[in-house]
């Protein structure tokens, strides 16, 4: 499959670039394994924070309420009880992780799939590769006007980080201030614009995909994912 290249401007470069037939071309896209790799990344995504006290935590006298016999009441024990007002509770929320394992195979074929049905729908555009001479956020909103893709929820994928990039990255994480995504002119510029994701190619996966109604690729993300997938 191949799709024109455009440039900035929403016009032909003349080139076009081939979409790998074992990543954008399957013939039975796995909706299973895009159902699990969906799962595991909203499971990956919960603090599992949430937490109770028992009986041993809330604060309150451990004496016993009154003597076990004779009072013609029912047996009590203290007022932490969970029976009681301000009690403990019983088998209450504990932190916990709700993340699972999911093989690398089982993850890629649920991207392989997505991007599938991207192409099936005619949802792919690929731009040339560019850069903003400086971040500003006008320049972006005239190239998504541009490839006619303004008012939909965009996946915008750049390149994958370099080697550069990472060093960078790392040298910035131990002084404690380590981007979070690849802070390059373009992402500056669209980061604060609304229904658009800027992503990394290293990073896509498959819940941005799906959420994703376009998906728009410059041609070194195009041939990192070709690689990478195949």
């Amino acid at each position: 499959m191949e799709l024109a290249v455009l440039n900035i401007q929403g016009g032909q470069t003349g080139r076009t670039i081939t979409l790998s037939p074992e990543v954008f071309g399957m013939e039975t896209p796995n909706d299973h394994a895009i159902y699990l790799d969906v799962k595991y990344i909203m499971a990956n995504q919960r603090q599992g924070t949430h937490k109770t006290k028992t009986r041993a935590e809330v604060v309150g006298s451990t004496k016993k309420l009154y003597r076990q016999k004779g009072t013609g009441n029912a047996r009590q024990g203290n007022k932490r009880s969970p029976l009681h007002r301000h009690g403990g509770r019983i088998f209450g929320p504990v932190p916990h992780g709700y993340g699972f394992k999911l093989n690398k195979k089982q993850r890629a074929l649920a991207r392989k799939s997505a991007l599938t049905y991207k192409a099936q729908e005619a949802a792919i555009t690929v731009v040339e590769n560019f850069v903003f001479d400086t971040p500003k956020t006008k320049n972006f909103l005239s190239l998504l006007e541009s490839l006619k893709v303004n008012g939909k929820k965009i996946l915008f994928v750049l390149p994958a980080t370099t080697e550069a990039e990472r060093e960078a990255r790392i040298a910035a994480t131990a002084k404690g201030n380590a981007p979070k995504k690849v802070l390059n002119t373009v992402y500056l510029s669209g980061r604060n614009v609304p229904n658009v994701n800027i992503v990394s190619a290293s990073d896509i996966n498959t819940y941005d995909l799906l959420k994703a109604q376009v998906l728009v690729m410059t041609e070194d993300a195009v041939g990192y994912v070709n690689e990478k997938l195949s």
